[in-house]
């Protein structure tokens, strides 16, 4: 078959993210784990002599099972399924970002298996929410598969799950299964929409009743003060540290009538027929280059109509880097730069455009209401000089400037979607119900509760940035919503939650009724140096929890978070290692200080292996103990003692940037992330102890992050919160198992890795 040509296609999910619970979410036995999920993606890849191919394929997944077809199983019943294979525990799902394929843009999710290679393949997408939605349903698959290998299963199902998906590689003869279902949900709207290009970009938004607040699971230190308001946009200016001499951060924050998939594909999108009709700044934009899935630079013009005539015509060369967190939020990050393939141009004046921030998320909109919203945040860097000059005296010269039209982007872009109606009609969840039985009894008991929440963990933290809360898009509500919006305003008692505090109960999570050891730390020491004072450089100390917002005591009932208390663990060493490639099982290693003579003697010591992506690799190791066993019917004694699908599933990690550059601030966030489901983890229980290699650079995003952090390293000051996600009642409140501060920590210090 010929690669198809391809075009970027406007199709988007009609159906909203919080369909895939499941079949309802919150419904009885019967209704759990009962949909399918089918749509046409492109299925790419090499073929045997080398050529790449891209085919149109209509994808399947029912329950843990994974079909491919040539065409539509529904139109032409009978149909055998090319490949087909099930979705296994060790089956992980990578976003590749946007590709070139056939001279069209679409988005590449790649499927592989992390202990077989050869098990892998790539599919691509019109849009990144589509994306999106077949990761969450590769995810609720892989669930269902989880939870019947945990129930034990029949032989019959246990040889099947051998039998894992493989997109690449010779077609074996496959088989037809059926499954009784209640409900198909439809990820795009067919293969028309795909191959040719349509503006409508939506995809459902959840109904919760409320808009949320902008908050991470880190205290951030920005004061941002609303300095202006124009066209429905607000200007703020961050007053922290106004007086420190460096660039002036500005942002422009807006609510735009459209999904956050949409927006994040018009900022993208270079197409000079769009980029009119919002973007004031760049009259034409071309592409120079594209490295990977995330990362492009680009060529702009702007003509002197536009900005201060007395400068003539002016152009940019700038870089752009993005990535989407686990809960949904679009970041691009737009750099100045320069190409040897775009020296300076006669007539124009180069320009060295502002560094600045897009940050795109989804709002929850009034119960009723159709349209998507998001909220649209655009943070640049300004010279002092002109902004304070602009602020006193001369607001018509700023209006004329570059920084001026970096901001009016965000207005411009709520016009545009105001000024088209297809971008806001947000048709219905495509459902059809099956007129076969219904689903087995294993389905049927299958639990579901919290699925959306168990990968994209929800954000109801104290922030100083609670100015974000735009009151234009209060909707009324009837009563019979009233109860909905009340339920879930945990925005409206973050200010009562900050001043909480999560206290950890050890007799809960270690055994007291062992007495403790006295650690002595003068016989354990690491390769990096402890800090005393906070002015040391190149070394870790372990500050409390205060700077991190956790899970409290009723957030099943409110999503009410608490700050953290005091960790569980004590940090007693930390190693900077320089590998020649990623070493797993490093406490393992006979100098390793788990294997001396004092590690032998600790009850517990929990060992988190950072594999860093670089030339040459780095590892930092940090090792926590505790001064008890481990209480085996604990949260912690469960996650020690557990499965690796348990563990990737409960593993999170908070990061902070305390001190450091703005936009490496912006790049590595504050939001709590689950390690197993980003990257990929692998786990070594022993003796006294578990040890967690995070591979870094399996995830393209994450090995994008690092490379921004490594490049600034030297003048961070980074915070790590390690913790296990509660899920349940009786887990919460959540405890910060351990943390870490490290200090402007040197490349050149680490030592080398002893084979």
């Amino acid at each position: 078959m010929e690669a198809l040509p391809l075009q970027k296609a406007g199709s988007e999910s009609e159906v909203s993210g919080h369909s895939f619970s499941g079949g309802g979410g919150g419904g009885g036995p019967e209704e759990r784990g009962s949909s399918e999920y089918f749509g046409w993606v492109y299925h790419i890849g090499f073929n045997s002599i080398g050529h790449e191919y891209c085919h149109l394929r209509f994808l399947f997944i029912r329950r843990k099972y994974v079909e491919l077809y040539k065409r539509d199983p529904h139109e032409n019943p009978g149909i055998k399924p090319i490949r087909r294979g099930v979705v296994g525990p060790s089956l992980m799902v990578e976003e590749l970002g946007r590709r070139k394929v056939n001279h069209g843009d679409v988005y590449v999710l790649r499927i592989y298996n992390r202990l077989d290679d050869s098990k892998k393949g790539e599919i691509a997408c019109a849009t990144a929410g589509e994306v999106r939605k077949w990761m969450e349903a590769f995810d609720h698959a892989k669930q269902q598969a989880e939870y019947e290998l945990s129930r034990g299963g029949n032989p019959r199902e246990k040889l099947n799950m051998e039998e894992e998906i493989n997109l690449d590689g010779h077609r074996h003869r496959v088989r037809r299964y059926a499954h009784g279902l209640r409900k198909l949900i439809k990820i795009g709207q067919g293969p028309e929409t795909l191959l040719h290009h349509s503006t409508n970009l939506n995809t459902h938004v959840g109904s919760d009743g409320f808009f949320e607040k902008d908050f991470g699971d880190a205290l951030e230190r920005h004061r941002w003060k609303c300095v202006r308001t124009f066209n429905g946009v607000r200007i703020f200016e961050d007053v922290a540290d106004n007086k420190s001499g460096k660039g002036v951060l500005v942002k422009s924050v807006g609510v735009v009538d459209a999904h956050a998939d949409t927006v994040f594909d018009i900022i993208l999108n270079s197409d000079w027929r769009q980029r009119y009709e919002w973007d004031t700044l760049i009259s034409d934009m071309e592409l120079v280059e594209a490295y990977h899935g995330h990362y492009d630079i680009l060529y702009g013009m702007n003509y002197p109509t536009h900005l201060s005539q007395s400068q003539g015509k002016r152009d940019f060369v700038f870089s752009r880097q993005w990535f989407r967190g686990q809960d949904g939020t679009y970041t691009i990050l737009q750099i100045p730069c320069v190409h040897k393939k775009k020296p300076h141009r006669s007539g124009y004046r180069r320009t060295r455009i502002n560094p600045s921030t897009w940050e795109i998320r989804c709002l929850n909109t009034s119960m009723g209401s159709k349209v998507p919203k998001c909220l649209v945040t655009q943070i640049l860097e300004i010279q002092p000089a002109g902004w304070s000059k602009w602020q006193r005296h001369h607001p018509s010269k700023f209006e004329k400037s570059v920084p001026y039209a970096l901001l009016c982007q965000v207005a411009g872009l709520k016009e545009y979607a105001l000024a088209n109606p297809s971008l806001n009609y947000e048709p219905w969840p495509t459902i059809v119900h099956s007129k076969t039985s219904d689903v087995s009894g294993t389905n049927g008991n299958y639990d579901d509760r919290g699925t959306q929440d168990e990968f994209y963990d929800a954000m109801a933290a104290a922030s100083s940035s609670s100015s974000e809360d735009d009151s234009d898009n209060d909707k009324e509500v009837g009563n019979k919503d009233l109860k909905v919006k009340l339920k879930n305003v945990s925005w409206a008692i973050a200010g009562f939650s900050s001043k909480q505090s999560s206290a950890v109960d050890a007799n809960k999570e270690l055994d007291h009724s062992i007495a403790p050891i006295v650690l002595d730390t003068c016989q354990i020491k690491g390769s990096l140096q402890k800090g005393g004072v906070d002015t040391d450089t190149n070394c870790w100390t372990s500050p409390g929890g205060a700077g991190f917002m956790i899970r409290g005591k009723n957030y099943l009932k409110d999503n009410s978070k608490v700050t953290g208390g005091d960790p569980l663990l004590n940090l007693i060493a930390v190693d900077w290692f320089k590998v020649d490639k990623s070493y797993d099982g490093i406490a393992l290693h006979p100098q390793n200080l788990v294997q001396s003579e004092a590690g032998k003697k600790l009850p517990f010591v929990l060992i988190i292996n950072l594999q860093v992506p670089a030339k040459p690799n780095y590892s930092m190791v940090m090792y926590y103990s505790a001064d008890r066993p481990v209480n085996k019917s604990s949260l912690l004694g469960k996650f020690v003692d557990g499965n690796d699908m348990y563990r990737d599933s409960r593993f999170k990690l908070i990061p902070s940037i305390v001190e450091g550059y703005w936009m490496v601030k912006r790049a590595v966030g504050t939001k709590a992330c689950l390690l197993g489901k980003a990257v990929k983890c692998k786990y070594l229980r022993q003796d006294n102890f578990l040890e967690i290699d995070v591979d870094i650079g399996s995830s393209t995003v994450a090995r994008s992050v690092i490379g921004i952090v490594l490049g600034y390293v030297t003048s961070l000051v980074v915070d790590l919160a390690i913790l296990i996600e509660a899920k349940e009642e009786e887990e919460l409140p959540e405890y910060i198992l351990g943390t870490v501060r490290l200090n402007r920590v040197r490349l050149d210090s680490a030592v080398t890795l002893e084979k």
